[in-house]
């Protein structure tokens, strides 16, 4: 599937000088839970970007009304090469978070982060606001690398279409309806209704 690129990010390409970033979003459910040293935290949503220092986009003033800040990872933020295709094809990408004290690696482990969406952005530091989406996904395999007192935790994300080619196994029972319909009693005698024998026509004996 492809993607538009705007009219400002083609412009900033034709500079004589660019300074592009990439940004990435990973929607982690918002909770409320402990950090290593035991004191109440709330969790959420993780915002980062290649660069340095927070980055406002699509918002306004230091507190970033209305819009989204990022926290700037630098060179501990490494991603894959994004990829995709006029065909209907499920391509995935990868990012890397290194130089993480491995104090913090419980955090990360704890984190159900399997199935949370995934973006990543592309655009120009002279104008955040004018980026483009490059991939959208949804968090699948973490990996944990350990390196003395550092670690490195690397993510992989899928494309949604990847569910188009997961089988999809339903069964026709009682158990597997109520599984999706609590009330629905439509299979209730299904289970009675194997091997019966039924009489049309003619009286039973």
């Amino acid at each position: 599937m492809s993607r538009d690129i705007t009219t400002e990010v083609l412009d900033a390409l034709d500079d004589d000088v660019v300074y592009p970033f990439f940004a990435v979003d990973l929607m982690f459910d918002v909770r409320k839970g402990t950090d290593v040293d035991g004191n109440p935290i709330t969790y959420g949503p993780l915002y980062m970007w290649s660069g340095y220092g927070d980055l406002c986009i699509g918002g306004t003033g230091g507190s970033c009304t209305g819009g989204k800040l990022y926290l700037g990872a630098g060179q501990l933020l490494s991603l894959s090469s994004v990829e995709e295709t006029t065909e209907m094809e499920a391509m995935g990408a990868s990012l890397t978070l290194s130089g993480i004290p491995s104090l913090y690696l419980s955090l990360a482990i704890k984190e159900p982060y399997q199935g949370r969406e995934c973006r990543i952005y592309f655009g120009m530091t002279s104008d955040p606001s004018a980026y483009v989406e490059i991939f959208s996904g949804e968090l699948d395999q973490m990996n944990i690398s350990e390196e003395g007192s550092t670690s490195s935790i690397s993510v992989t994300a899928e494309n949604v279409l990847i569910k188009l080619e997961r089988p999809i196994v339903r069964r026709l029972t009682n158990e597997d309806q109520k599984s999706r319909y609590p009330t629905d009693r439509g299979l209730e005698f299904i289970a009675a209704l194997q091997d019966k024998e039924i009489y049309w026509g003619r009286t039973s004996k």
